[in-house]
């Protein structure tokens, strides 16, 4: 592996450990708390979308993240049927 891909591997390993405990944070916390260049922090964050492990909402320039299957089930649910009720 190339240290790009070192310091993203443990950028993933670092945010999946926080989340875990707080299931919740910013992006710019998580930037901030384990000091990551944003496209270390971007393409970790990611890693973590694509393994369906958190969701991500946007907040004016920064973004909301939730870990978990629920949360993930409840994007999905919003995403499939955009003209639903909440």
């Amino acid at each position: 592996m190339n240290p790009l891909q070192d310091n993203i591997n443990d950028a993933v390993k670092q945010m999946s450990d926080y989340l875990t405990a707080n299931k919740k944070a910013t992006a710019w916390q998580l930037k901030v708390m384990f000091r990551l260049s944003s496209s270390v922090l971007y393409l970790a964050l990611g890693t973590l979308l694509a393994e369906k492990k958190i969701t991500l909402e946007a907040d004016g320039i920064d973004y909301n993240i939730t870990w978990g299957a629920e949360a993930v089930e409840k994007q999905a649910a919003e995403n499939a049927n955009p003209f639903q009720p909440n």
